[in-house]
């Protein structure tokens, strides 16, 4: 497959605007264009698209999505660079995925190669839930996010979105020491949720301690003269391994409860609107190896390994399959929803030959490790 052909697939794919919810025009053209490349093709109820090549095990999943968030920004090259939504997070990985898996169509691979495009992955993960729902079970999967070239992700935190609602009784701002205000009511236990940590923590690591952002709040009136009787703030926490969502949330209730008891005239609630757990993988594994490997033959530099604060679709495949996962592909994850998205195109073409001979190498570190673990067992 010519590099000519990689950049133009990425260029294609990414003046289709799919942000969330609106995937079905780059979903069709990915089955066709998978078609083409020769992959068994078919989408699912959702929008997925599911290439295969080759039968029998061991199978690899690779796995990107296809939505992107708002914001269209035009598509152009320069300076050797791909300008436009989505070409970083994530349709550059996800089109490097396609190219190298698409060079096995003739030339063989022991086992079976699933590619796979996901909707929602930016707002609420239909597409993997509905994935993992289905049955589909590889031994070894790949998600296509950028953690650039010569770095592998391994580990990404969990999070819990909390609405908290604020009532007090309403009163005249002109004498604002008479009443409590809904608003600077929310503040305050906005900061003591800031504060919330708990002992399993490390609290000198971004990735293993909680942290908190208050990402939305909407109160007031309509008139100046009254005080602030309702105020509602959205908080997101991001959550380590270490951790379970339910244990966070109990302790934000508990929260609730003890400044409740203190401000018995303010009424406050709350509901737990997003969840996900922190999933992180074992760096020791087969298909890390394998990606390693690839990383050395290709740029000669030895592999780096990451942990995200952020959280992605591995979560979900990761905790659901129990399966060795790990993240990796093309471009600087700091450009991911911003107005300057762009990526490299040297980069873009450099990680398909990663992914190329990781694949290759893969049925050897399968094979190996298998031959291990049945001396392993002899032994014992």
């Amino acid at each position: 497959m010519s590099n000519d052909y990689a950049v133009d697939l990425l260029t294609r794919m990414t003046k289709i605007y799919s942000p969330s919810g609106n995937e079905e025009k780059i979903s069709l053209f990915l089955a066709d264009e998978m078609t083409k490349l020769g992959f068994i093709v078919h989408r699912d109820e959702v929008g997925n698209v599911i290439g295969e090549i080759g039968e029998g095990s061991p199978v690899v999943l690779l796995c990107g999505h296809m939505d992107t968030v708002e914001g269209k920004i035009p598509v152009r090259v320069e300076d050797g660079q791909l300008y436009g939504r989505g070409s970083v997070d994530a349709k550059g990985p996800l089109a490097a995925m396609i190219v190298a898996a698409s060079t096995f169509v003739k030339n063989g691979f022991p086992g079976k190669i699933l590619v796979v495009g996901v909707v929602d992955e930016e707002k609420g993960g239909t597409g993997i839930q509905h994935f993992v729902e289905e049955g589909i079970q590889p031994d070894y999967a790949i998600f296509g996010e950028p953690s650039g070239l010569e770095k592998i992700v391994f580990g990404y935190k969990g999070i819990v979105t909390v609405k908290v609602s604020v009532k007090t009784p309403s009163g005249h701002s002109a004498a604002p020491w008479l009443f409590d205000n809904a608003i600077e009511k929310a503040m305050e236990f906005w900061r003591q949720i800031n504060k919330l940590h708990l002992r399993e923590e490390k609290l000198k690591s971004r990735f293993y301690s909680i942290t908190s952002c208050l990402t939305g709040i909407k109160g007031g009136n309509h008139s100046a003269s009254f005080i602030p009787s309702e105020c509602e703030i959205i908080v997101q926490l991001r959550i380590p391994p270490q951790l379970t969502p339910d244990v966070v949330f109990e302790e934000v209730k508990r929260k609730i409860d003890r400044y409740k008891a203190t401000n018995p005239k303010v009424q406050v609630s709350v509901e737990m609107v997003d969840v996900a757990k922190a999933f992180e993988a074992d760096r020791r594994s087969v298909i890390v190896r394998a990606l390693a490997w690839g990383i050395r033959k290709t740029t000669l530099n030895y592999a780096s390994f990451s942990r995200k604060t952020g959280t992605g679709d591995m979560n979900v495949l990761g905790n659901a399959l129990k399966i060795p996962v790990v993240t990796y592909g093309p471009g600087d994850s700091r450009l991911d929803h911003t107005p300057n998205e762009h990526i490299d195109i040297q980069e873009y073409l450099e990680s398909i030959e990663v992914l190329k001979k990781a694949l290759h190498k893969l049925p050897d570190f399968v094979e190996k490790q298998e031959k291990r673990q049945q001396r392993d067992c002899n032994n014992n």
